[in-house]
């Protein structure tokens, strides 16, 4: 069937909701003739009666009664396609409830979000920080950071930034207690355990997890780091921690054939027809300012 975009659909929804055409041709600011036009030609396209007329009142067929469903739908959501693409180009304002992991949300979310509260005076936001994975819809957020791999699949996710891990050790400690080659040989070491009783490293080709042992725990990434170039032992720690120590030759990268796949920083939000204006330019604004930053340029590191 040959089809006619719009044609005919906003003045069956008037006719519908108004209950005549002339009252649906007030609505549209056009004549009534044209309104009979447009649902007389829209009906031809569809060889379907839509609508019974009298000369009191206008009623739905049943044909017309399931097109007007669908109408409604395809109406709402071309408005809200307007005036997403209206919204891009305007100032965000209101409320935006956001989460992200305590550490990292200071480290790196907050002062992007702070610097995006500046640009925009208008927009007031909650910012949550915390370790636990919040229900975002059964909560009232509009927005969440996470970090890694992702498993709720009823949430949408935009990548913002990657996420390597990196197994390490300063080189005092491999002086002492010597350089693993296999991951068997981990078990022979004292690892620095943080947030994860798993740490996740590839072979052959396959994702392959170990639960490492040590005489050393903090669920805090800084403090890992820490007892790392202390000498305590050897670390498994993103990126945005080790690469500075790295490249100024403080820690050592260990393992590297078995540097596990790179993971990601999300922003994820509820499923929704269309995402809110100060939600995707925060995320564009997150996205940007991540970019910048010198912990997400990866570098050589120094081999000893």
């Amino acid at each position: 069937m040959e089809t006619h975009g719009w044609d005919g659909l906003d003045e069956f929804v008037a006719v519908v909701e108004t209950g005549g055409f002339l009252r649906a041709a007030e609505r549209l600011r056009v004549s009534s003739s044209h309104v009979s036009r447009q649902i007389a030609r829209l009906e031809e396209r569809l060889q379907a009666r839509l609508l019974y007329r009298t000369t009191r009142r206008v009623s739905l067929t049943e044909a017309g009664q399931a097109f007007y469903v669908r109408c409604q739908r395809l109406i709402e959501e071309r408005n809200q396609a307007f005036q997403a693409v209206s919204d891009l180009n305007s100032a965000p304002t209101g409320l935006l409830r956001m989460t992200a992991a305590v550490a990292y949300g200071e480290r790196f979310i907050v002062p992007l979000v702070n610097e995006f509260m500046g640009r925009h005076p208008r927009l007031r936001v909650e910012i949550e920080l915390t370790n636990r994975t919040l229900d975002l819809v059964q909560e009232g957020y509009d927005l969440a950071i996470r970090l890694g791999r992702l498993n709720d699949s009823s949430l949408v996710a935009t990548r913002l930034a990657p996420r390597a891990m990196y197994l390490c050790a300063a080189p005092e400690y491999l002086a002492r207690y010597g350089r693993p080659h296999t991951l068997s040989e981990l078990a022979q070491h004292n690892c620095l355990i943080g947030t994860s009783d798993v740490w996740t490293f590839r072979q052959d080709n396959r994702e392959h997890s170990i639960r490492p042992t040590g005489n050393w725990r903090c669920n805090s990434g800084e403090a890992v780091l820490d007892a790392t170039l202390r000498g305590f032992g050897l670390c498994q720690l993103p990126d945005y921690y080790v690469l500075e120590p790295l490249r100024q030759g403080r820690l050592v990268s260990l393992l590297e054939t078995n540097q596990p796949p790179n993971t990601a920083v999300w922003a994820v939000y509820p499923q929704r027809r269309l995402l809110s204006a100060k939600v995707a330019q925060l995320i564009e604004a997150l996205k940007a300012g991540l970019a910048q930053r010198p912990e997400y340029r990866p570098v050589s590191a120094p081999r000893p």
